[in-house]
């Protein structure tokens, strides 16, 4: 995707062909700046801060920092800590451990001198692997907006809320949520994008409103609570959102508020789609509300907030009462009876375990032999 007519990922391997390079998103959008990772503890420590969040990004900086270990020490104890140290980063997104243990079923058999090059490989195929999926995703979800434009008047743009961040910047490239908006822009399609300011660290406000911006796409950015507003009054013609992760029977995790976005969509009959890779299904989970572990983040994210004062200055001040006690749920889950419908790679389909298995047949358990 493109920063002012510049094009960007959100990782790469930097000139120097070993040292990997992020976009520091904390920095977002009061500065663009961008970090070098050298250690496997960098990439942890970028994941943890969230200087790289989103749940296929997280999985491809992950990689990477396999490899950045495989460079140091490729020894099956040290590559072992720092596969533990990059797991337990983040506990809800499923694309860490699929990416972890990615890399290391490419290492499993090989000499500790043949490593580093075969995690670098690993986790640039999964890095391709992301931008062609989120590809993907965008050409199967314009079909979405295109259907919602030929319903809309002729006199207003397709007006789409999202919820969060789920465009380039949680991806390696074009995003999920956002990969059908970018692509409807790009077509020439008249859009316009509600983004929830999404509460705790202004993920909408901070970066899905900065990147939008940056490509040109018209949005207004809204208080998470004004969602059931708009749909109320007809504002609102689609609603597209990420998850970090799927289970087998449809249900989603997202960021926290995306529950509450579902439940006005079905009270007011707006379409509700979630957009997701392959990597965020988790086919071992059913009931996403009981068995999806969700992070309970630092309380600092709700009382404090960073900001741009009238003189210039990016500081960060407090916003609650000394003394207040915080709860910080960072995700949340909603039903897959909730959900109009999934948009993946493959093409879009039903919220449940029949709809995802038409899509992806090879997971079907094997027939059992009669007799």
């Amino acid at each position: 995707m493109k920063i002012d007519g510049v094009a960007y990922r959100s990782v790469w391997v930097r000139d120097d062909g070993w040292s990997v390079g992020i976009i520091d998103q904390t920095k977002l959008p009061h500065a663009f700046a961008m970090l070098a990772l050298t250690t496997a503890a960098d990439a942890a420590h970028a994941i943890r801060a969230m200087q790289v969040r989103g749940a296929p990004l997280i999985g491809a900086v992950a990689a990477y920092g396999l490899g950045l270990q495989a460079r140091a020490d490729a020894s099956d104890a040290a590559l072992k800590r720092a596969y533990d140290e990059l797991l337990a980063t983040r506990p809800t997104a499923v694309n860490l451990m699929w990416a972890l243990d990615r890399v290391m079923a490419a290492l499993a058999g090989l000499g500790t001198q043949a490593r580093a090059a075969a995690a670098y490989a690993e986790a640039a195929a999964i890095a391709e692997d992301d931008v062609a999926t989120c590809r993907a995703i965008g050409r199967h979800g314009l079909g979405l907006i295109e259907a919602a434009a030929k319903r809309r008047p002729a006199d207003r743009p397709v007006n789409v809320l999202t919820h969060c961040n789920a465009g380039w910047l949680a991806t390696v490239d074009w995003g999920t949520a956002l990969a059908p908006i970018y692509m409807a822009h790009d077509a020439g399609i008249p859009i316009h994008v509600w983004v929830d300011e999404t509460r705790p660290r202004n993920q909408g406000a901070s970066l899905t409103a900065w990147e939008l911006g940056k490509h040109g796409v018209r949005h207004t950015v809204i208080a998470d609570n004004a969602g059931g507003h708009l749909m109320q009054h007809g504002r609102v013609d689609l609603c597209i959102v990420g998850t970090d992760r799927t289970t087998a029977e449809g249900d989603v995790c997202n960021k926290i508020g995306t529950y509450l976005k579902a439940l006005a969509a079905h009270d007011n009959g707006v379409p509700f789609y979630v957009a997701l890779p392959h990597s965020t299904i988790d086919w071992a989970i059913g009931d996403g509300v009981r068995e999806i572990p969700i992070e309970e983040r630092a309380a600092t994210e709700v009382t404090e907030i960073l900001g741009r004062a009238a003189d210039g200055r990016v500081t960060t001040v407090t916003i609650t009462p000394p003394g207040s006690a915080v709860a910080n749920f960072a995700f949340d889950v909603t039903p897959a009876r909730y959900v109009t419908a999934l948009i993946t790679e493959r093409g879009v389909c039903a919220a449940s375990r029949d709809g995802l298995l038409g899509l992806y047949p090879e997971r079907r358990p094997p027939a059992r032999a009669a007799g």
